[in-house]
């Protein structure tokens, strides 16, 4: 079975396809409350009530229940594996809303690396936005207290540690309100609404495979020492 053609050699009937295309790439818009997996506890919400999704895809790393935004879900393991793995430092980018202003110390303190439980992090993208960003609204609004003012950052890691942001955001004094995340390497949330998927366009797809296929040609990836 070569080239796309049916092979009916053995009774049966199956359609070749090009490696590239047996894999498959969604992007996904998570809701606040709803866990990055198709299984739950009774009574969490899960990737089951969305979609539908092919059986065998799964996200590509994951969001807390309490942040919201891109999730990237795929059969692709390799994928997978290049974009979840610290050695190889893929970009994902984060908006958080945060108690207080942060001053210049805070977001350089940010951008050079904290010690969260006893490790520094990675040196980080983070800039203080001059207006809170068009998001829809969250579903169960963020505590307000009106004595204490609140902003709005980007912020781009290149590491994936559990509740990275809100860790490194409030061992500066600026505890974060909410999280959305609007961009895993090349793909960005930009079109989508809570709950809404879509499969990635060839553009994206192309892009998603150079950083596979490059990654998986250099080996282990970026290094920080």
């Amino acid at each position: 079975m070569q080239n796309g053609l049916a092979d009916h050699s053995r009774g049966s009937y199956i359609i070749a396809m090009p490696q590239n295309m047996r894999f498959r790439y969604f992007l996904f818009f998570k809701p606040y409350g709803v866990l990055s997996q198709f299984t739950g506890d009774p009574g969490k919400h899960t990737l089951a009530e969305y979609g539908p999704f092919p059986p065998d895809v799964y996200a590509v790393g994951r969001l807390d229940a309490d942040s919201e935004g891109l999730l990237l879900l795929t059969n692709d393991s390799t994928m997978h594996h290049v974009l979840t793995d610290p050695a190889f430092a893929h970009p994902r980018t984060y908006l958080a809303q945060v108690e207080h202003i942060p001053d210049e110390r805070a977001l350089a303190s940010l951008r050079a690396g904290v010690v969260i439980e006893g490790r520094r992090t990675r040196p980080a993208d983070v800039r203080l936005l001059a207006m809170e960003p068009p998001l829809p609204p969250r579903p169960v609004p963020i505590r307000v207290r009106k004595a204490i003012p609140t902003a709005w950052i980007e912020i781009t890691l290149r590491e994936g540690r559990n509740r990275q942001v809100r860790k490194m955001t409030a061992s500066v004094g600026n505890p974060t309100l909410r999280l959305v995340r609007i961009r895993i390497d090349a793909v960005k949330l930009t079109g989508l609404a809570p709950g809404e998927a879509r499969e990635a366009t060839p553009l994206e797809r192309a892009a998603l495979l150079r950083t596979r296929d490059g990654a998986h040609r250099g080996g282990r990836g970026t290094r920080f020492v």
